[in-house]
């Protein structure tokens, strides 16, 4: 019995999300790759990448899809490395079930925001992982008196803050996403709560439920209505 508990232990402190996770996108690229290359663009349509007027024709899918492609080896590399460092932190802190929420919420929400704001074909886990910085960023927020997470949610705001900025003067880098996808992580983050750290009041995770629903029915509407 002992070892058993062991056993799960050790399992539930194993990031095999953010693992499995990094598992599908690798899949996924190759998969374009043997396609025609993950550069076409017409590879990325039939992979699911965002496409304003196809999601105005109905394929809504095509704002959960693009968190899972990539657009050349460099693109996934480096967003690969950023999952699992950043992922396999989040994953222990709010549980398995409720970092994958953080994840995919996140990307949606990126998803939903470039749709609303950005006419380009679009697709990575940018959106998803700019998610998880806002969830660090509720972290801070909500236990900024624990010195650890202090220090953590400062460094993840310098990091966001640069990355942003090196957005705006970079062209191609779609920032509504990327926006999109901080503000979706860092509201989700407050509605499904980290237990194991603390408690989140009930008033925060109300209003961030009523911002985060409200805002994703918002920019979807306004999308489909350009």
């Amino acid at each position: 019995m002992n070892h058993l508990r062991y056993r799960l232990r050790r399992l539930d402190q194993t990031p095999y999300v953010t693992v499995g996770l990094i598992g599908l996108m690798v899949i996924v690229f190759l998969a374009m790759t043997l396609a025609g290359g993950s550069t076409n663009g017409s590879v990325l349509i039939e992979f699911g990448a965002k496409l304003n007027p196809l999601i105005q024709q109905g394929q809504w899918w095509r704002l959960v899809t693009p968190i899972f492609l990539h657009i050349g080896f460099t693109h996934i590399l480096m967003n690969m490395i950023t999952l699992y460092f950043v992922g396999m932190q989040l994953e222990v802190a709010f549980g398995h079930g409720r970092y994958l929420a953080i994840f995919l919420v996140s990307g949606i929400g990126g998803n939903v925001a470039s749709f609303c704001f950005s006419d380009s074909l679009s697709a990575g886990a940018s959106t998803a992982i700019f998610g998880l910085f806002g969830a660090f960023m509720m972290l801070g927020e909500s236990f900024w008196q624990n010195p650890v997470i202090r220090s953590l949610a400062r460094t993840f705001l310098a990091f966001v803050v640069m990355n942003l900025a090196f957005d705006v003067f970079t062209p191609g880098i779609d920032l509504a996403g990327h926006v999109g996808g901080l503000f979706a992580g860092f509201f989700v983050a407050y509605l499904v709560g980290v237990p194991r750290i603390g408690r989140v009041s009930v008033i925060k995770r109300v209003i961030a439920s009523i911002v985060l629903i409200g805002g994703l029915v918002w920019l979807y509407l306004h999308g489909m209505a350009q």
